[in-house]
């Protein structure tokens, strides 16, 4: 190849010794050369080789990085799109280039290559329309035309299936795009067309005007069992009337991708997260380990707006003042109120390695679903706090679990505002477990509300009810 946007040799076949080390893996008549061909020139005439970044997800086009010697990432099915934003936004000079199937952009990656499009931002895109999932033995694509017989439609694709998607339209349709056309490579002049399309593709990212889609009509002799002279007509006379050929958005827009890299300046970014305030004071002495040795797993649960996850970020919050590492998975059900919600938290000595708690040491349950479904995974020794205003009566299911019912939402309520709720959960959690000292969560309620101080005092107020709940039930 006389293009230097190619390796010299590839080692895809034969550890790139003899001739092999110089042709692709890619079946005789497969339309995925050409395009290689086109899109490594175009890299070379635009001067652009050490900018690039060629993202190949999964597909045919899997290893597109063996053969270009340009910066390289593989993306999982479908989100070639989604990684190609992540290339550009952290590094606002490079060129991008999502190179993806028709299984993998209008298939599996169909959410991200509309709202990447969508977003406009200088990318370009490269989508290779063969008709069928060449890779993975010949079934039937969202491209796929009408009446074709694949590995999973033997009889033909019928409208059971659907219509064929038509990509270029679709993006062309969006307002984010500024450039997109489709394109074949059947005959000389086809080609020709192609190769022009993929080169402007490049030169409007080059220019910072905007994202850009070529479609290319590809040919895949194998799974449609003919000769690659049968296969560019059989693209020609079936694939053009479903898939018209041309431009189908061209727009005239003025460069403006300006933006600056971003800066990964230490202090700047603790000042903006908030990490850069005085620190917190300590008051363990040390890891709580009698609670658990080096890893304390807890689980915090209720409906939706019982403040599950705000309780669960203060215990984090907590532990990292303290200087321990913690963690924090929310998990949410559909409601935004009445839905389930419950948060997994790990209070490590060391490092978490795993954040989630599938077996706690310590469960607040806010409501009696959470308490039936997570009460029996409480490791022995662990503890259930549970709320004793609207869950009347338990019994754990395993021995040697320790259970303290505190009327939470009563507490809360006589106070004056029933979503304290979940404070008065911590306070019975510090009497409950000694997990840390009292003023080790007061200090992170004070430090969460340093924005709404009034709501200070009422929230002290319910963390020592809970204390005082907690050590009644717990006297012997």
């Amino acid at each position: 190849m006389s293009t230097t946007s190619f390796y010299g040799k590839f080692d895809r076949h034969s550890h790139g010794e003899g001739l092999k080390g110089h042709a692709t893996h890619y079946c005789p008549g497969c339309g995925h050369g050409l395009a290689h061909k086109y899109l490594a020139e175009a890299i070379d005439d635009l001067g652009i080789q050490d900018r690039t970044v060629a993202v190949s997800p999964v597909g045919c086009s899997v290893f597109l990085y063996y053969y270009f010697d340009t910066g390289n990432t593989q993306a999982p099915h479908g989100r070639a799109p989604a990684v190609g934003i992540g290339h550009k936004l952290a590094n606002p000079e490079s060129i991008v280039i999502s190179y993806q199937g028709d299984g993998d952009l209008a298939s599996i990656g169909l959410a991200e290559i509309v709202s990447t499009a969508q977003l406009g931002i200088p990318i370009t895109v490269i989508f290779i329309n063969n008709a069928i999932y060449g890779m993975t033995g010949g079934q039937m694509a969202p491209t796929t035309l009408m009446g074709q017989r694949t590995a999973t439609s033997p009889d033909g694709r019928t409208n059971f299936t659907g219509m064929p998607m038509k990509m270029a339209e679709l993006m062309a349709g969006l307002d984010g795009p500024v450039f997109v056309e489709r394109v074949a490579l059947f005959n000389p002049k086809q080609r020709n067309r192609a190769k022009k399309a993929i080169h402007k593709a490049l030169q409007i990212q080059v220019e910072g005007r905007g994202f850009a889609f070529v479609e290319v009509l590809a040919e895949c002799p194998t799974h449609l069992k003919k000769t690659p002279e049968e296969t560019e007509k059989w693209v020609e006379e079936k694939m053009l009337p479903v898939f018209p050929l041309g431009v189908k958005k061209d727009e005239t827009r003025e460069p403006w991708w300006h933006i600056p890299p971003p800066t990964f300046e230490k202090d700047r970014v603790l000042r903006e997260i908030g990490a850069g305030e005085e620190k917190a004071p300590r008051f363990c002495t040390a890891f709580p380990s009698h609670v658990a040795p080096h890893d304390i797993s807890l689980k915090l649960a209720g409906s939706g707006g019982d403040g599950a996850q705000t309780a669960a970020m203060l215990i984090v919050h907590a532990g990292i003042n303290e200087g321990f590492d913690a963690t924090h998975i929310p998990a949410y059900g559909p409601e935004s109120r009445g839905g389930t919600s419950y948060a997994d938290v790990h209070v490590a000595d060391g490092e978490v390695l795993s954040p989630a708690s599938p077996r706690p040491n310590v469960l607040i349950a806010f409501n009696m679903p959470s308490l039936v479904k997570f009460g029996p995974d409480v490791l022995p020794g662990g503890t259930i706090i549970y709320d004793s205003s609207v869950i009347t009566d338990y019994t754990p299911v395993r021995a040697g679990v320790k259970v303290v019912g505190v009327p939470m939402s009563e507490i809360a309520k006589d106070l004056g505002k029933v979503m304290v709720k979940n404070i008065v959960a911590l306070g019975a959690l510090q009497a409950a477990t000694g997990i840390f000292p009292k003023e080790t969560f007061l200090t992170a309620v004070r430090r969460a509300l340093k924005d709404k101080c009034a709501m200070i005092p009422m929230n002290e107020q319910a963390f020592e009810w809970g204390v005082k709940a907690a050590s009644e039930v717990l006297v012997p």
